[in-house]
């Protein structure tokens, strides 16, 4: 964990079978539908092209719950994109502005993060090397990465349809683990799987995925609890990422290497 956001995060860290096996068998291939749609995520994304995304990081210890928000867009060919994550008001370091997180292929940008690193700067971040994969390290999760931690689903159930900003979703509902999801998962994306194997104590992580009528993801929410391997055990993170204006077109900037700051980093 790095930054200002870091600082807040290590804060916080201190049916029944008696119907006959007709239905039995409908029922079975309904969940093995069900677990292969959400595996098949990421593609049905990168089939989209890109979209808009908001993020929100819910950090719970003790009594003391703080969120994380962020805006901006993805482009899931290029499996980049950037967010401007803010910080609640209500933590002194929540004052500032905005910090820029630029997603790529294994590698995190960030701009005016603080600990001593020039306004103008921008620091790089191999996310392979960071302890959780930057799943929830600062302060947003990658949204393609979100899709990509559900290859490794183990089980999932469908709940009611229910109304998410204006439009019926399907509820999906399951968990699903690291170490699978690590293993199905190719490329960078699978590194900062593996990676984040070392951060948390459990693998398996609940997960709740909202889709449209089209298939794709409206909303994908994971729920991690991090042990004593993170610190202090009973700190709960629920990490949420809304999909929507798909197709927008989204470009992406990365710093040019002058604009890097090759400093120690507080």
């Amino acid at each position: 964990m790095v930054g200002r956001i870091a600082s807040l995060a290590a804060l916080l860290l201190a049916v029944c079978g008696c119907t006959g096996t007709g239905e039995a068998a409908e029922e079975d291939a309904g969940t093995r539908q069900a677990r292969e749609t959400v595996r098949q995520l990421p593609e049905v994304l990168a089939g989209a092209g890109s979209s808009l995304v908001a993020t929100a990081m819910e950090m719970t210890s003790g009594g003391t719950r703080v969120t994380i928000r962020g805006e901006g867009g993805y482009d899931f060919v290029t499996r980049s994109g950037e967010l401007r994550v803010t910080l609640p008001l209500e933590i002194p370091a929540g004052a500032v502005p905005p910090v820029t997180e630029v997603f790529t292929p294994g590698a995190l940008y960030m701009k005016n993060r603080g600990a001593g690193v020039p306004a103008d700067k921008w620091v790089r971040v191999d996310v392979t090397t960071l302890t959780d994969g930057n799943l929830v390290a600062n302060g947003a999760t990658d949204p393609l990465l979100a899709a990509e931690l559900l290859r490794g689903v183990v089980s999932v159930r469908e709940l009611p349809e229910l109304e998410l900003n204006g439009e019926w979703v399907r509820h999906l509902r399951g968990v699903t683990d690291l170490v699978v999801a690590a293993r199905e998962a190719s490329g960078p994306a699978g590194e900062q799987l593996v990676a984040a194997l070392a951060g948390f104590a459990d693998p398996v992580v609940p997960f709740d995925a909202y889709l449209g009528a089209d298939g794709l993801p409206r909303k994908i929410r994971h729920q991690f609890s991090l042990g004593s391997e993170r610190g202090p055990a009973g700190v709960d993170v629920a990490s949420t990422v809304e999909f929507s204006g798909f197709g927008t077109p989204v470009t992406v900037y990365l710093p040019v290497p002058e604009d890097l700051y090759t400093g120690a980093v507080g």
